[in-house]
């Protein structure tokens, strides 16, 4: 295989894995649970940036059932989210990890690249 195309193509490669890393820094998404009562705001790398919850998932009658409640709404909405991020990585570097792995002495991932 001819040496510079193979390095042009690493290079592409490397382009496209800095442009969807960026895009999953950008992207936002959103996991709920208890038909809505919880949301949770995960972004694209996983960092949970914000939890919503709506006033009718408190029970005042029963604070200590309504906490526990609400914590496995949270616990709930989060793990949603979670899979929700799981398949905005799969779908921004999915294609990139495939084709690093096809190229000749790559071994699936190609050392010195962001994220690999």
């Amino acid at each position: 295989m001819d040496m510079q195309a193979l390095l042009q193509q690493a290079q592409q490669m490397q382009q496209q894995l800095m442009e969807a890393q960026q895009q999953l820094d950008e992207a936002q998404v959103e996991g709920t649970s208890g038909g809505g009562l919880v949301k949770v705001t995960v972004s694209g790398r996983g960092s949970v940036e914000d939890i919503s919850i709506d006033p009718a998932a408190v029970d005042a009658e029963d604070a200590a059932e309504s906490a526990q409640t609400i914590a496995d709404l949270v616990l709930a909405a989060i793990r949603d989210a979670e899979a929700a991020v799981e398949r905005l990585q799969q779908e921004k570097m999915g294609p990139l990890n495939e084709a690093l792995g096809g190229m000749p002495g790559a071994g699936g991932g190609m050392p010195g690249l962001p994220g690999m």
